[in-house]
């Protein structure tokens, strides 16, 4: 094609060249923008697909380490109040001891028998007073725990989620119950019943022994599932980076060489944009 007032063949192409030039730039900027190579499915639709779950499974295991982190607390808390409870016990059994002692006198009985109803009411005010959130491992009915300990459905082929999860069972550590036998009105004002207590302590501290055991292992579990997701979640978090983060460092290369064919793109588009006007010097 000749020379043409009407159409300029090296104006478009150089036109549709710097349009390019400007479209990648506006990518490559909001990259770094961004700091990410896939921000839309309109980038890479199966990437931003995959990355879109595994944010939702992130979301989850947030909430699971959040469920461990209450659910721990409940627990440790329990311990505090079992262990002291199994310190008074010791107390009391010395106690128990010393008034079924045949050889005390009459007053030195009943000053032990004192010492021993203070110990005994003090398992009261322990047991009552290991509430965390409104839940009491040691109070019969003040509840159970229950945390989450996957975001997967644990019944798998079923119609309804149910999450898998860990449960730590009340112990019921009240007087006068299946774990401390001691009765809320326990006395060693006698021989005959300092004789007695002796042997209910015994089987209260064996049953202690069970209930720490119980809430030693639980502890521990949870302890291990919180590490365990936060190393999940840390690979999870690693996974979608892999997925989606830009590479600064070539997007930064990048951007540079656009500027450089944008800036020559003008030029080149100017230049043709000149062409037309050589038509005048033929008419001269």
């Amino acid at each position: 094609m000749g020379f043409s007032v009407n159409t300029n063949l090296g104006a478009m192409a150089a036109l549709q060249s710097l349009n390019e030039t400007n479209r990648g730039l506006a990518q490559v900027q909001t990259r770094i923008n961004t700091g990410l190579s896939v921000s839309s499915t309109k980038d890479d639709s199966a990437s931003y697909a995959i990355a879109q779950t595994l944010r939702g499974d992130l979301g989850g295991l947030k909430s699971v380490s959040s469920s461990l982190s209450r659910a721990k607390s409940v627990t440790d808390v329990a311990i505090a109040g079992a262990e002291q409870i199994s310190d008074v016990i010791n107390q009391m059994k010395a106690k128990a001891y010393q008034s079924a002692d045949a050889g005390i006198d009459a007053n030195s009985r009943a000053a032990i028998n004192s010492d021993f109803v203070a110990l005994r009411d003090q398992i009261t005010t322990i047991v009552n007073s290991s509430d965390f959130n409104g839940t009491n491992l040691l109070l019969t009915g003040g509840g159970t725990v229950t945390a989450l300990q996957s975001v997967k459905d644990g019944n798998t082929g079923t119609a309804t989620y149910d999450p898998d999860s860990l449960s730590v069972a009340n112990q019921g550590l009240d007087l006068g119950g299946s774990v401390v036998t001691v009765a809320a009105t326990g006395q060693v004002n006698t021989q005959a019943a300092a004789q007695a207590m002796i042997d209910t302590l015994t089987t209260t501290q064996s049953n202690l022994a069970t209930s720490l055991s119980t809430l030693g292992a639980a502890s521990r579990k949870i302890e291990a599932q919180q590490t365990f997701t936060g190393k999940l979640s840390d690979v999870v978090e690693a996974g979608i980076g892999n997925l989606v983060d830009a590479d600064l460092a070539k997007e930064s290369a990048k951007l540079q060489a656009l500027q450089v064919k944008q800036q020559l793109g003008v030029q080149a588009l100017s230049i043709a944009n000149q062409a037309p006007s050589t038509i005048i010097s033929l008419f001269r």
